[in-house]
């Protein structure tokens, strides 16, 4: 099972790694440890490049592949046993890492002061959305909503993430803010953000270190998804 850096360091730009599994037909790699996030949560892949002497390839998706990550590349493919070079599309990534932070806050402050759940939920780079359990949504709501995500963004609460055992974990009340619990019953640890002090979750992405760096959050639309579902469209400065 590869390394996953993603998992524990958010912030790694650039590594080194072996390539230890080739596949021509699909044109991905295997490496022994990788900083690219394989997408999952509703959070995309990252891209990057991987270098070798004699050749570059372009991460363009990466993917789980049972316990190992696949990275497809286009330009070339090292031979297994290879030490690469690898860097993150960073731009791209820490645009990733602010959205979902956002979402996280938009997460905590409808849970905290409306008592709603999550139904759904999806982003890009500086972009993104979730649904929500909520009856009503008006104009005047939203307004209040974005003042309230945004005080907390001003208030640069820290974001800490740490790994638990399941049993500690599934202790922790309103841990899964999810309609449905969508944690693998195989799992015997588990991963959680915390935005100290509005919002502690399970969750598997990549973040920022505190919710002044996301920035100014503008919703940027709703919609009613249905009488108990209402989504909530942000977006990020970029």
């Amino acid at each position: 099972m590869a390394q996953a850096i993603f998992y524990f360091d958010s912030s790694v730009r650039e590594f080194e790694a072996e390539v230890v599994a080739v596949d021509g037909e699909t044109s991905t790699v295997v490496l022994d440890r990788t900083a690219f996030y394989p997408g999952g949560g509703g959070q995309p892949c990252d891209r990057g490049r991987i270098e070798w002497p004699g050749g570059i390839g372009e991460v363009v998706d990466v993917r789980r592949d049972g316990g190992d990550v696949a990275h497809r590349l286009e330009g070339g493919l090292p031979q297994a046993g290879t030490r690469v070079s690898c860097q993150l599309d960073w731009p791209r990534r820490h645009a990733l890492m602010r959205t979902h932070t956002a979402l996280h806050i938009l997460c905590g402050v409808i849970w905290r002061d409306y008592g709603a759940q999550v139904t759904g939920g999806n982003m890009q780079p500086l972009s993104g959305r979730l649904d929500f359990e909520l009856e009503g949504l008006s104009a005047e709501l939203v307004e209040e909503i974005e003042r309230r995500i945004n005080v907390e963004v001003e208030a640069e609460r820290e974001v800490r993430v740490q790994t638990l055992p399941r049993a500690v974990a599934e202790a922790i009340p309103d841990l899964i803010r999810t309609k449905i619990n969508l944690l693998p019953k195989g799992l015997t640890e588990i991963r959680t953000v915390e935005i100290v002090g509005l919002d502690l979750q399970a969750d598997g992405g990549t973040h920022v270190a505190n919710t002044r760096q996301v920035g100014p959050i503008r919703i940027a639309g709703y919609k009613s998804k249905g009488r108990l579902n209402k989504r909530l469209m942000i977006e990020l400065e970029a």
